[in-house]
């Protein structure tokens, strides 16, 4: 799954506004256009060849969009004095699955219990706890699991399921 069907299923599943997604990635530190977001969002299959217009999204992109999700959705983060915090940096570094479920996680606050549900509601797999632990570890821990492609698109699944419905 790539990094633009992330954004795809994420923007159908919470039924975000073109609009909507350019303040997302604002708040998570990158100007993006609106001609940029439509270009983001065009569907490609695997064995097609991309338009010309395509824009892929990178690792760095999709963290941005994900923590401006979490800014979106919870509002600024507030220093000790009560001036907002910038979000972090996108790094780019971790797996796009791992990012998704963690991010989204803290986006809507939802407990672990929660995340097994989703999963299984979009797939009707079960999930132990250990194994969610995992894929939310950091990548440098050595228990540290990468999310594969099925979990995350049933993660995403379940969530269209409970919010779209």
């Amino acid at each position: 799954m790539t990094n633009n069907d992330i954004l795809i299923r994420l923007r159908y599943a919470f039924d975000i506004k073109n609009i909507d997604m350019m303040e997302i990635f604002k708040l998570g530190g990158i100007e993006v256009t609106k001609e940029d977001v439509m270009d983001m969002l065009i569907k490609v299959k695997e064995d097609e060849e991309a338009p010309e217009n395509f824009k892929k999204c990178n690792n760095k992109m999709l963290e941005a969009f994900l923590n401006g999700f979490i800014t979106f959705k919870r509002g600024p983060q507030l220093s000790d004095t009560g001036e907002p915090v910038a979000p972090p940096k996108a790094t780019g570094q971790e797996s796009p699955n791992n990012m998704l479920l963690k991010k989204v996680k803290i986006a809507l606050a939802l407990t672990s219990e929660d995340v097994i549900d989703l999963i299984d509601e979009g797939g009707g797999i079960k999930v132990s706890k250990g194994e969610l632990g995992a894929i939310l570890r950091n990548p440098s821990h050595k228990n540290y699991k990468e999310c594969g492609d099925s979990f995350a698109r049933y993660f995403l699944r379940g969530l269209t399921n409970k919010y779209r419905a």
